[in-house]
């Protein structure tokens, strides 16, 4: 019976393996080969389409068609390719295969649509008008800078299909033949494992009892005998020694393995002794890596390997705290490292224990970071009023002018005072965890209107226009009203603010996939590349002069960007020092 069950279970496992490696080669093929085709079909789509650019020019450039609707005819025959002219309008001129008079407006087409906005697109779909599936290509067609039109290529998609199917039918005898001679080559090689196997299992139950007096009787050669004499061996030894090992062993793997802190243990010559996997995660040391190997052979860490050997040489105790690098992070950790001894006293080796402190450190920083800045940006109105109203109180000769300029001062440090307490409540509250967000459908072209209203006399007093480009339809999504028209306010005062001095405020709202997308654009001073990924932080300031001149609290695009991640949706920038600043908001929209 477990002669049979052996049995079956290597063949089982043996034929698994050969299908699923079968299985898997015959889809990498499969896709890789559909993949090539489809490329080679959009780079001869390419070619063709921009061979046509000459024609295009010619046709949008005379009125009548009709000679070069020909030429388009004869083309698409010799090529045995589909060319469709087609205007700006989406109007089609020209077309190889059917009447451009009986054929539809081709404006709102996939390949079209990306065409006008990136140059060139292509789309795979089923047409219409000539009932099979197309890889579709169109070329925008400029001429001194202006849009006028589009080239399109297109070819069926049956030669694809048919070429998939015979190496689909290839992939499948390949595999119906593998197997096959699996099946049969797996019996036999697991009926020859399967006997010897059996007897050794039997022992191994007989010594699970605590009946350690049978052997193994196989007389092999290779790892199989071996394997017996081993098992042989063990017998003779266990008695003595099995249930003070196992009893220790289990003790210490239960110890190591709860243990957050990562656990390192290496011999005399460094070799790795134990690792648990607290260590491994901190270190970054892959399962695949056994015990046994040089600690530096197994970790990038060369100040751990350090530490390690200096413990090893010096025989003495080393705590540090160090910074390590294990795939895109940093982490920070508290290394406490010790050398070992034997029952005789002598050192033969080193164990250090790992507490990652990443966190901490971090937590620290912030908060360290967050008491400075806003002890800083509140002391500073603070302590312009103080003086102010001192010199008012002091000063009894002071004018009327004067006076009246000192309190006009004292209102305005009063104000920005006030607006920075506003802000950090305001940047609190999104910080929360208990965001009590007033989740409502709103359309984004009231909340962009309404912003752009509200700052229209800044736009005026600064001399900045702004431009909006906005879809004619609703843009739904489920949010905050106050919170989104704060951060779009935010935006745009930005956009004014930081603007060049005959600049101009660009608005675009769209609809892109399943998100609504606001970019807000600006021709100001832009933002240097190594200060892009800080500006979101709290009090963070690129240019820290002038947004003290302009006003700035310095948490505005920080609530920004926590009211879009309460909205379950992204903020990004894209900026060049002198050319300007794109902010970019998506939002998803309401589900339909």
């Amino acid at each position: 019976m477990i002669r049979s069950r052996i049995l079956w279970k290597l063949f089982v496992g043996y034929v698994v393996l050969i299908l699923l490696s079968t299985v898997m080669v015959g889809v990498l093929i499969s896709k890789q080969v559909e993949k090539e085709t489809l490329k080679e079909i959009e780079q001869s789509l390419n070619v063709r389409a921009t061979l046509l650019r000459g024609m295009a020019l010619d046709i949008f450039s005379v009125s009548s068609k009709k000679k070069h609707q020909e030429r388009i005819k004869s083309l698409g025959k010799v090529t045995n390719t589909r060319f469709t002219i087609i205007r700006l309008d989406g109007t089609v001129l020209a077309d190889s295969q059917e009447d451009p008079k009986s054929m539809d407006n081709h404006a709102n087409r996939p390949e079209i649509l990306a065409a006008y906005s990136h140059g060139q697109g292509i789309t795979t779909r089923f047409s219409k008008t000539i009932d099979i599936n197309m890889m579709y290509y169109a070329l925008a067609i400029k001429s001194k800078g202006d849009l006028l039109g589009y080239v399109r290529t297109s070819l069926p998609l049956s030669a694809i299909d048919n070429r998939l199917s015979r190496i689909h039918t290839l992939v499948l005898f390949a595999m119906s033949v593998s197997v096959i001679i699996a099946l049969i080559l797996g019996f036999f090689v697991a009926r020859g494992f399967a006997k010897p196997l059996t007897a050794m299992t039997a022992i191994a139950e007989s010594m699970s009892e605590g009946n350690y007096d049978q052997r193994v009787l196989v007389d092999r050669k290779d790892e199989i005998g071996s394997l017996a004499k081993t098992l042989n061996k063990m017998a003779r030894s266990s008695r003595e020694r099995l249930e003070t090992i196992v009893l220790d062993n289990n003790k210490l793997v239960a110890i190591l393995a709860g243990m957050v802190e990562g656990v390192v243990a290496v011999d005399i010559n460094e070799n790795i002794i134990h690792l648990n996997e607290s260590a491994r995660r901190i270190l970054g040391i892959s399962a695949s890596k056994k015990f046994h190997q040089r600690i530096w052979e197994t970790t990038h860490s060369q100040e751990f390997c350090q530490i390690i050997s200096l413990v090893l040489n010096e025989e003495t105790e080393i705590r540090k705290k160090l910074k390590i690098i294990t795939g895109s992070m940093d982490q920070i950790l508290e290394v406490h490292a010790s050398p070992f001894r034997d029952a005789s006293g002598e050192m033969v080796g080193a164990v250090a224990v790992l507490h990652d402190v990443s966190e901490l450190e971090r937590l620290e920083t912030i908060r360290q970071d967050f008491v400075a800045n806003v002890s800083h940006e509140l002391k500073t109105p603070i302590t312009a009023i103080r003086g102010m109203l001192e010199t008012m109180i002091e000063d009894k000769e002071m004018s009327a002018d004067y006076h009246r300029s000192f309190l006009k001062k004292t209102m305005n440090q009063t104000l920005r005072l006030s607006n920075i307490v506003t802000d950090l409540l305001a940047l609190s509250r999104l910080e929360s965890v208990k965001m009590d967000f007033i989740r409502e459908s709103i359309d984004l072209r009231d909340v962009v209107n309404d912003s752009m209203q509200a700052l229209l006399p800044l736009s005026e007093d600064k001399k900045i226009p702004i431009e909006l480009q906005i879809i004619d339809e609703p843009i739904e999504i489920l949010g905050d009203r106050e919170a989104l028209f704060q951060s779009v306010n935010n935006l745009i005062d930005n956009a004014i603010k930081y603007n060049s001095k005959h600049g101009t405020v660009f608005l675009s709202l769209y609809k892109e996939g399943k998100n609504a997308v606001l970019e807000v654009r600006d021709l100001g001073i832009g933002i240097e590349p190594q200060e892009q990924h800080r500006i979101f932080e709290r009090f963070y300031r690129a240019d820290k002069a002038r947004s003290r001149q302009v006003g700035g609290t310095g948490l505005g695009l920080s609530i920004v960007k926590h009211t879009v991640l309460a909205h379950v949706g992204q903020l990004s920038v894209e900026s060049f020092p002198g050319t300007g600043s794109t902010f970019k908001i998506s939002i998803p929209l309401i589900k339909s």
